[in-house]
Order: structure tokens, then C-alpha cells, then sequence
């Protein structure tokens, strides 16, 4: 009598879950950071309009909200080291919609400043930022620098798409309506997503960082059990800690006005307020490019290399859009500065995480935000009180062409191990 055949056993692994992950940060990052940074520059004129203030007045809105979230992010950072991601990221997005919703309804300028003080710098925090470069941190090691890239294109594709969104927004619905509809998208597309996809670590579904098991692992990559939790004093102790401190508070001194101020600065030599919008995302739009090369040039060559690139190409985009008059050397010129800005965010995230280990990877970068505070605190405010007192930007880019030459000084003095967690 014949037997039936055997039918093969299914030994197929399950697919690794971290390119997942990838994905929810980068939808998160696209709603986090576009919805309200990336938008904001639109709005810039409409709230001066609305509340009669100076460019400096409507700047010190999104001062407020940094600087909350700068004071929040070393607590809400050891949070995310001992607690379930996907509830701080669905808490975050509800406080942001709540915090939208709110500002489609205020009829003073200290309402702006209180709800972007609490519900927004909260809310973004919790959200995307921190949360997402943690939940990312968690599952790549070897790959961390492409993967937080690829996650962090969200944030540029943002800024792509969000300024002529906006300008649209604005014209048909009033800035009101416009926040409105950031309201109601975040709660609806963001909460489900945080709550039903976000998986803390790779070890909690029986996986590995990278799809790489411990047997595989190369010499000198620690398991997450291998790893020493970094107290806040030894974090403070480490040189180089302090070092890429006032590194990317530099940057992003510079970086931050520069994008803030550049539809105002575009529309100040007499391009349309839809070419300034253009030029925007034609600036986040080729950091998307840069977000993923510069994270490639990390893991693969030189981590070191990967951030003076990086910074270097932002002083020559700079140092181009100051010269610009016609919207074609405006979307040039945009597009340099923003291949090279995209570096920026995945890079600082590599750079804490292969210092001090996916354990304390939250912690760190929490502590981080309020160390880099005194000094990028002062580029958004400084630039719109020099445009304010000379009536032009340009004052403010010299000042800012000075800290990018300081940044890529201290970028040389950095010595970096090779691309493993300490």
C-alpha cells in the first residue's frame, strides 16, 4: 500500500518586523514635525496679520514650543527606555489634535503661546521626534544610521508636500479651518497606527536588531543584555556627549530660521507666495535624498565624514541662497541646502545611539534637547530681531555662516568608533 506524501514542513522564518517599524516612524515623523513645523513658515504672515505683532512676535510662538519640549524631552526620554512606545507616541497624538483643534479657536496671541507651550511641545514630543528615533534605535544597530534616514524621510517628504497644502488650506478655508483639519487628521490617521503597530523590541517578538542573531552577531555588537545602563551623571561625564551637543545646537541654531524665514525671505525679493511655498518643498523635498545617503555614508564608511558632508553642504546652499533674486536660483539653491539638512536628524540619532546603546538611547537623547537649548534657542528670534531692526535677513545669515564654520571645526576634532553601540 502506497503512503500519501509527505507534505514539507514550513520552516520559513517570519518576516522581520523592524522595516515595519521603519515605516511607522516615518509616517509618524510626516505628521509630528510637517503638520506643524513645516506649515508654520506658511502661516508666518497670516498670524502677523491676525494679531498685528512683528515677525519676531509670530516667531516667539514656535520659540515657546521648542523650549517646552526641550524641558520636557529628559523625562519623557526615560520614559521611553521602561515604557510601552506605542502609548506615549497614541497619548502624544491626541494632546497634538486637541492642541489643533484648540488654536483653530483662539482670539488672543497668549492663548497661541499657551497651547503651543503645552498641548503642541507635548504632544510633537511624545509623538514623533523622540519617540519614533527611539522606536527605530531599538531595532537596528548595524543599520541604524539608514534605517533612522529612511524614517526621518517622513519629516522631509512633510515639508514636500505640507507648504502647498497649507498655502491651499489657508486660502479656501482661513488659517483657522486649516488647523482644523491638522486636528482631525492626526487623530484619525496617527492614534490607530501608534496603537496597533508599534512594537517596542525586537526581543519582545522573539526577534533581533538587523535580522542578525546573537550567533551571527559580529565582535564587538552587544546584546541589549550586554549593554550598561548609562546613568544621567555618566552621560554628562562622556566628552563626546557634550561635544555633539554644541555641534547640532549649531545646526540647528542655523538650520531652524533659515527654513522658517525662507518663504518670508523668498517673498521679500519679490517672488509670489505660492514660489515661496514651492521653494520649500523643493528644499524638503531633496532632503529625502539626503536623509538616506548621509545615513548609508554612516553605516558604511565613515560617521564622521557622513556629518561634515552634511554641514558643509548646508554653508553652500546658504552661502548660494544669499545671492538668489529669480525663483529658478531660489529652487537651486533650496535644494543644496535642504540634501544637505537632511542629514541632520538620523545622523544625530546614529551618533547617540552608537554612544550610549539602545538601553539608554532615550534618556541621552532626551537629556539632549535641553543641553542644546541656550544656544538653538537664540537663531529663530535673533534672525527675525534683525529683520525687524534692518528691515533684511542678511545680517542674520552672516551671523549664521559663522556657526556652520564653528560646527564643521568641531565636527574635525571628533573621534568616533566604528559604527557598533558602545
Amino acid at each position: 500500500m502506497n503512503k500519501p506524501p509527505q507534505t514539507p514542513q514550513n520552516h520559513t522564518e517570519p518576516p522581520f518586523l523592524g522595516w515595519r517599524m521603519v515605516q511607522v516612524a516615518f509616517f509618524v515623523d510626516f505628521i509630528a514635525v510637517g503638520f506643524f513645523f513645516y506649515s508654520y513658515s506658511v502661516f508666518f504672515k497670516a498670524l502677523s496679520e491676525e494679531f498685528g505683532g512683528s515677525r519676531l512676535e509670530a516667531a516667539l510662538g514656535l520659540t515657546v514650543a521648542n523650549v517646552v519640549a526641550a524641558l520636557l524631552s529628559p523625562n519623557l526620554g526615560r520614559f521611553l527606555d521602561r515604557l510601552p512606545i506605542k502609548f506615549i507616541m497614541t497619548g502624544g497624538a491626541i494632546t497634538v489634535s486637541c492642541g489643533f483643534v484648540l488654536l483653530s479657536q483662539i482670539t488672543a496671541q497668549w492663548q497661541f503661546y499657551l497651547i503651543l507651550g503645552t498641548f503642541i511641545a507635548f504632544g510633537t514630543t511624545a509623538m514623533g521626534g523622540l519617540a519614533s528615533s527611539k522606536l527605530v534605535a531599538n531595532w537596528f544597530v548595524i543599520k541604524r544610521g539608514t534605517a533612522l534616514g529612511i524614517a526621518t524621510m517622513g519629516i522631509s517628504l512633510s515639508g514636500l508636500i505640507m507648504p502647498v497644502l497649507a498655502t491651499w488650506l489657508i486660502e479656501n478655508l482661513s488659517w483657522r479651518g486649516a488647523f482644523l483639519a491638522y486636528g482631525a487628521g492626526t487623530f484619525f490617521l496617527v492614534s490607530p497606527i501608534a496603537l496597533f503597530f508599534v512594537i517596542n523590541r525586537p526581543e519582545d517578538v522573539g526577534q533581533f536588531p538587523d535580522n542578525i542573531t546573537p550567533a551571527h552577531h559580529s565582535e564587538g555588537m552587544p546584546t541589549l543584555e550586554d549593554e550598561v545602563p548609562h546613568s544621567v551623571a555618566a552621560i554628562f561625564r562622556t566628552p563626546m556627549y557634550w561635544k555633539i551637543a554644541l555641534t547640532f545646537a549649531l545646526i540647528l541654531a542655523c538650520l531652524s530660521p533659515i527654513l522658517t524665514n525662507m518663504v518670508p525671505y523668498a517673498t521679500d525679493q519679490g517672488l509670489a507666495s505660492y514660489e515661496g511655498a514651492t521653494i520649500l518643498s523643493f528644499c524638503a523635498g531633496a532632503g529625502v535624498l539626503g536623509k538616506v545617503i548621509f545615513g548609508i555614508i554612516f553605516d558604511r564608511y565613515n560617521p564622521k565624514l557622513a556629518l561634515f558632508l552634511s554641514v558643509s553642504i548646508q554653508l553652500i546652499g546658504l552661502i548660494l541662497l544669499m545671492q538668489c533674486r529669480e525663483f529658478y536660483q531660489f529652487a537651486i539653491s533650496a535644494s543644496l541646502f535642504g540634501f544637505g539638512m537632511g542629514g541632520v536628524v538620523p545622523l544625530q540619532g546614529a551618533l547617540i545611539g552608537n554612544l550610549f546603546g539602545r538601553h539608554s538611547f532615550g534618556k541621552a537623547m532626551g537629556l539632549l534637547r535641553p543641553t542644546m537649548l541656550p544656544i538653538h534657542l537664540a537663531g529663530l528670534p535673533l534672525s527675525n530681531y534683525i529683520f525687524d531692526l534692518y528691515g533684511s535677513y542678511e545680517k542674520a545669515f552672516y551671523l549664521f555662516l559663522a556657526g556652520y564654520v564653528t560646527a564643521l571645526i568641531l565636527i574635525s576634532s571628533f573621534k568616533l568608533s566604528p559604527t557598533s553601540d558602545k
